[in-house]
């Protein structure tokens, strides 16, 4: 069980970093947050999709095709750990490195963007903007960059394995034939 964790943590991992990466390098350049944000989060379903893969995996392969809701949660959570944790690593990497003022640029795009919406209220637009504002006066500790990070992906990766464990949960048949 351990090595088809490892495994498929891996690959989830890899999987989301890599494409974080490249889209928070890309959407920094060209200040395209929303699109990259689409993107990321698609992203981070396809990868985490390899839970579903890995409880099936275990369940028909190594467990006699039988697995309760606790054991397949059990290996999607450690997987979602795993995955999420290169996640967060990855973008520690990229945005002390790479894109140290990234929330100063994507917090005035946003601002901006917030100023030219005509449909809201000026009590709308200040409040959205002291949402802004507050982010990135969190995004000063490493911290809750941290926190922050793990709150983008963390959940996706729950969810995945609560579908996942549902599906695929499987009791031993207790028939017994008689001859």
């Amino acid at each position: 069980m351990k090595k088809n964790i490892l495994i498929f943590g891996l690959i989830a991992g890899l999987i989301i970093s890599t494409m974080m990466a490249v889209s928070a390098i890309k959407c920094y350049e060209q200040k395209d947050f929303e699109g990259s944000m689409v993107l990321g989060f698609t992203t981070m379903i396809i990868a985490f999709s390899v839970i579903f893969v890995a409880v099936k995996n275990y369940r028909d392969k190594f467990n006699n095709g039988v697995i309760s809701f606790g054991k397949a949660f059990k290996i999607g959570i450690l997987i979602t750990l795993i995955g999420s944790t290169l996640y967060v690593a990855t973008w520690l990497v990229v945005y002390y490195n790479f894109v140290p003022n990234f929330m100063e640029v994507m917090s005035a795009d946003s601002i901006e963007k917030i100023k030219l919406n005509k449909d809201l209220t000026a009590s709308e637009a200040n409040e959205q903007i002291a949402g802004i504002n507050s982010m990135k006066e969190m995004y000063k500790n490493p911290v809750m960059v941290i926190l922050l990070t793990y709150m983008e992906v963390f959940p996706i990766g729950l969810i995945i394995t609560l579908i996942s464990a549902l599906l695929l949960k499987r009791k031993q048949n207790k028939n017994i034939s008689v001859a």
